[in-house]
């Protein structure tokens, strides 16, 4: 298949996901598009939002949509590592026989990430980054694609171990997750209060998913688009001689390099999902506020007036 032909069917199948994903999950269009955005670009995703809005149905669903392996992990305090890649044990023939955990799948719902120590914290850390998991001085590559979606609760503070940032720019985006509207409450009440259950068909395979990656990966991109992105990265850092005087009040540290390759990344699936064969600066701002939300430090200035993040990364444009 030409790489122009790819780009139709991705954009027909695309439809045929969302689709079926509405089977199950009501509304969170725009939940769902970042989540479909970073799949598709190879990223990981952070989900700030209350308990009960769906979060674990909606990755479950978007998994079975995909054709590949979901696992959840529940982060407690007393999560260990091994508990999430897994240790080795004495067989019966008493030799030493790895038994894998649950981090051995394509897409892993790491459910409330900040409620787990940073030992275990960073126990996904290589994962994320490497796709491959080092024990007992053996490494273990994870099947292709792997995609870590991490739930945050942005309420109950008491007894959390808030992410490094360093940790924190390993996700690629920073999905916030609202309450639904009233109709879309109703429909969700409707829906999941009768006998009613919904047949996810399998739209994809893990070989097409990692075909789709590589060719979003040779998209071409304008020379002045990634200089769009660069120069927006650089207005967040207070430093820096493109920053306003509005963030130099109110941020205390910018974005680094890694948000310039995603917004890149992410635009040319945003273009392609789209239809287009090359991203532009609006592509850039359409994923901007996902990708640089948890990247941005605010100050105690902006946080004594009321300043959200998003008002502020607004600003850039």
């Amino acid at each position: 298949m030409s790489d122009v032909a790819a780009v139709q069917s991705l954009v027909q199948k695309r439809l045929a996901l969302k689709s079926e994903i509405a089977k199950v999950i009501v509304g969170q269009d725009e939940v769902v598009d970042q989540i479909l955005l970073s799949i598709f670009s190879g990223g990981h995703a952070l989900l700030v939002g209350v308990p009960g809005l769906a979060k674990t149905l909606m990755v479950n669903t978007i998994a079975q949509s995909l054709g590949l392996q979901f696992k959840r992990i529940q982060f407690t305090p007393d999560l260990m590592p091994s508990d999430i890649l897994g240790s080795e044990i004495l067989d019966e023939n008493r030799t030493f026989k790895f038994i894998k955990g649950p981090v051995f799948s394509n897409i892993i719902l790491a459910d409330e990430i900040n409620r787990t120590p940073p030992k275990t914290q960073a126990a996904l850390l290589e994962a994320m980054q490497e796709r491959a998991v080092t024990i007992a001085g053996h490494n273990y590559k994870l099947d292709l694609p792997y995609f870590v979606l991490a739930t945050q609760n942005p309420i109950e503070q008491e007894g959390t171990y808030p992410l490094p940032e360093a940790q924190l720019d390993r996700f690629m985006f920073s999905i916030k997750l609202d309450y639904p509207s009233f109709e879309e409450e109703v429909a969700v009440v409707k829906n999941t209060t009768s006998d009613y259950k919904p047949q996810i068909q399998a739209l994809f395979t893990a070989e097409e998913i990692i075909s789709y990656q590589e060719l979003i990966r040779r998209v071409p991109v304008a020379d002045n688009v990634i200089e769009y992105a660069v120069r927006l990265v650089s207005k967040t850092r207070p430093n820096s001689i493109d920053a306003s005087d509005f963030i130099k009040n109110y941020i205390d540290w910018g974005a680094g390099p890694r948000a310039s390759q995603n917004l890149i990344l992410a635009a040319k699936a945003h273009a392609l999902f789209n239809g287009k064969f090359s991203p532009d600066a609006e592509d850039v701002k359409a994923v901007a506020v996902g990708i640089l939300r948890h990247r941005v430090v605010k100050n105690y200035k902006a946080d004594a007036e009321n300043i959200t993040i998003e008002a502020i990364i607004e600003k850039l444009f």
